[in-house]
């Protein structure tokens, strides 16, 4: 056992920690992350609208309260969905701005400047004007490939010319807000003479513009990122390079982020149009289905420290049990330490993989309701898992369920870590006490 955990050890200290490292702090991944985060609270609240929009009523319900609030829906449907629309209806605005912006910041570019240009190259190919009338129909989910690739695109243009210094210098007596606008005329002028015929050009071929062409070409991806398979590697990834010390759920975030967005916005079109909804892996089922106290699903883990017979593993579960209820764990992590700990490696890969499993199959079954609401990460999991889908109650069913077997799954880890610890303090104790004796 020594010597397999010695290799894998090995095998994660040569390989597969360069290899992370290098993807999360690849320059793209980044800006793309923050892009994502910028664009975090204007969805959440838009996507809080839905319970407004939406109740979670049978359509043929008697309870007085509950018909009351469907009828006020309906007869108000159009002013209720106006904060959606201009949220999670345009989060593709939000998410080429903060991409932009972060991109223009590593490349130390103006922010502001680099995200509105980002925007305008992103409008240029998603906004199609016809009939006096401009598209919306990319600016919410279908959009969010092409706004990423449009604004990387942005960002690597003013940078390519501003390293060949073409750009418009003025004297430096020129207030610095009119030179910064200046300064961004010929990128301007680049994007839109690139952008805008290649669009035309794509759509003359192929019948398609940019964003129908791009989510044509990535229909195979998105949907294989709503299967078991790659939420198990998903997280099978994350597990392993926390493990190793490094923030893998950053990275794997940062990656699936996109196709979370894109199937989110399907299944609340879904619901709008009173269909099935056709995606079960999304950030909401992540979130609170297989980091349940963090990475690991270690807050079941921290209740079982608080009744440790180790005196230390006790004091870390005090120390951790109220942060792993909001989903925050470096405490047990890092304290237990369950990190590079070869005891609780196997738990701590494999218990999110089996949760995932669990709820996966469940909602497959239809016995757990399909996540239509983006939910803040630190929502404690039984609530953030009724709120995502809806303030359903069985999600809350498969949340406590998914607990329960964490806790049955670390404990006899927990235990036999428990008892080494014991032993060496049993160790000590004996050695201080012959010391003494000598003495």
């Amino acid at each position: 056992m020594s010597a397999l955990y010695d290799a894998m050890v090995s095998v994660i200290e040569r390989h597969i920690t360069p290899l992370a490292g290098r993807v999360g702090q690849q320059k793209y991944i980044i800006a793309i992350r923050d892009g994502f985060i910028a664009a975090l609270p204007f969805m959440i609240i838009g996507s809080f609208m839905i319970v407004f929009i939406f109740p979670p009523f049978a359509p043929d319900t008697h309870w007085a309260f509950a018909r009351a609030w469907l009828d006020f829906s309906v007869r108000y449907r159009d002013q209720l969905m106006l904060p959606f629309n201009l949220s999670m209806g345009v989060m593709t605005f939000f998410i080429s701005v903060g991409i932009g912006a972060s991109l223009g910041k590593h490349y130390k570019l103006d922010p502001i400047m680099t995200g509105l240009l980002s925007f305008m190259a992103f409008l240029l190919v998603a906004a199609p004007y016809h009939d006096k009338q401009i598209s919306v129909a990319y600016f919410s989910g279908q959009g969010i490939f092409t706004a990423i690739i449009t604004a990387i695109y942005a960002c690597e243009t003013y940078a390519f010319l501003k390293r060949r210094n073409v750009t418009i210098r003025l004297p430096k007596e020129v207030p610095t807000g009119v030179a910064r606008s200046f300064e961004i005329l010929i990128p301007v002028v680049a994007i839109v003479a690139t952008l805008h015929p290649l669009n035309l050009l794509v759509e003359h071929f192929t019948g398609m513009i940019i964003p129908q062409a791009i989510m044509q070409l990535l229909a195979p991806l998105v949907s294989a990122s709503d299967s078991l398979p790659a939420m198990l590697l998903s997280v099978l990834v994350c597990q392993i390079l926390w493990f190793a010390g490094i923030h893998g759920a950053l990275i794997v975030t940062g990656i699936m982020n996109p196709f979370w967005l894109a199937n989110l916005a399907q299944n609340q079109s879904a619901l709008a149009a009173g269909e099935p909804l056709p995606h079960i892996y999304l950030q909401g089922f992540w979130d609170h289905y297989l980091l349940i106290g963090g990475v690991g699903s270690t807050l079941p883990l921290a209740f079982l420290l608080l009744v440790s017979q180790s005196v230390h593993l006790r004091t870390i579960g005090r120390m951790g049990i109220v942060p792993s209820f909001f989903n925050i764990n470096e405490p047990i992590l890092f304290g237990t330490p369950v990190i590079m700990n070869p005891v609780m490696f196997l738990p701590f890969t494999l218990i999110p993989m089996i949760n995932a499993t669990f709820a996966w199959t469940a909602t497959k079954l239809g016995w757990v309701s399909q996540v239509v609401q983006l939910t803040p990460w630190t929502t404690p999991a039984p609530i953030g898992a009724s709120w995502a889908a809806n303030w359903t109650l069985s999600p809350v069913v498969m949340c406590l369920f998914c607990m329960l077997m964490s806790a049955a799954m670390y404990y006899p880890f927990l235990k036999a870590y428990e008892r080494s610890l014991l032993k060496k303090q049993q160790d000590e104790l004996q050695r201080d006490a012959r010391v003494a004796l000598n003495s």
